[in-house]
């Protein structure tokens, strides 16, 4: 990777900063949004195997707030929001692939959260309170980290501060967390679920179950990278935030783009993808920590 020692010094000491902004100021930031999430987790559920779906149901019917899996996904965005920092994978803007199980700019991030709360729901000595817990927040991790802006840079958090062109209400983050999502598929999560679960083939499931968490993070970081996504410039070996400007720092004016019907529908096939495969390889996950013969 072409990058000055200096450049990548400075801009970790900008990323810390901004980290400490992030305590402060709320950020609209919600990981595929309430359709996406319960989407992914219906899949999930629906995969199950018989002692994994029953042991789920079993969590699931002490909950005081939620009567479903595909609803408890959405706990960890709260409110309150629950672990801020697990939401996501910040990385410096040098970056081109993620090869390693690591969070470059913080201590935790959703890529260590997914290992974390599946040995918590797998741990038969953890409460059932506990476990319940870890499921809730496993179910929208593995969500989380499908949704390419979450596997992302800091410094635009995410691309939240990406405005979308003529809507000062709303992000490029925004825009795949919900405008693809409402456009293209609609608000039914339970009939996208089926539609989506019914056209995953015997060849996509054999190459997702498999593959690794890094992988998964990789994948988003790869959509977050392209330039149809209209995230980034690439330039001098880095994904600057625009042409004349590596890094958003704060006071600067966002840029703007434009999520047309047209950009919409260039990525729907992309957000289907994701969201399947959040949703076989959540069922994977889960079937390993609670049942014995997988």
């Amino acid at each position: 990777m072409f990058y000055s020692y200096a450049v990548l010094i400075n801009e970790i000491k900008s990323m810390r900063a901004i980290a400490l902004i992030l305590l402060l100021v709320p950020v609209a930031s919600f990981g595929w949004g309430v359709t996406g999430h319960k989407t992914v987790c219906t899949i999930a559920y629906d995969e199950l195997t018989s002692t994994a779906r029953a042991e789920v149901n079993r969590l699931i019917s002490m909950d005081s707030q939620y009567d479903n899996f595909a609803d408890s996904c959405l706990y960890a965005d709260g409110p309150p929001r629950i672990r801020t920092f697990d939401h996501f994978l910040n990385v410096p803007r040098s970056y081109r692939a993620i090869s390693k199980k690591e969070c470059p700019l913080a201590d935790t991030c959703v890529l260590l959260a997914v290992d974390n709360d599946s040995a918590i729901l797998a741990n038969s000595d953890k409460s059932d309170a506990e476990r319940l817990e870890a499921l809730k927040l496993l179910g929208h991790w593995v969500g989380d980290l499908h949704q390419p802006m979450h596997i992302s840079f800091q410094d635009d958090l995410g691309a939240n501060q990406i405005r979308q062109k003529g809507n000062d209400e709303s992000s490029l983050h925004g825009a795949w967390d919900f405008s693809i999502i409402d456009r293209e598929l609609g608000d039914d999560h339970i009939q996208i679920a089926a539609d989506l679960r019914a056209a995953i083939t015997a060849k996509d499931r054999k190459q997702w179950r498999f593959d690794s968490s890094v992988e998964w993070v990789d994948e988003s970081f790869q959509i977050t990278l392209a330039r149809r996504t209209e995230y980034c410039t690439l330039k001098n070996g880095a994904c600057w935030y625009d042409e004349d400007n590596m890094m958003l720092n704060p006071g600067e004016e966002w840029k703007e783009v434009n999520i047309t019907k047209r950009y919409t529908s260039r990525h729907r096939k992309t957000v289907e993808q994701r969201l399947q495969q959040a949703g076989l390889r959540l069922a994977v996950t889960i079937n390993k920590a609670l049942d014995s013969s997988e």
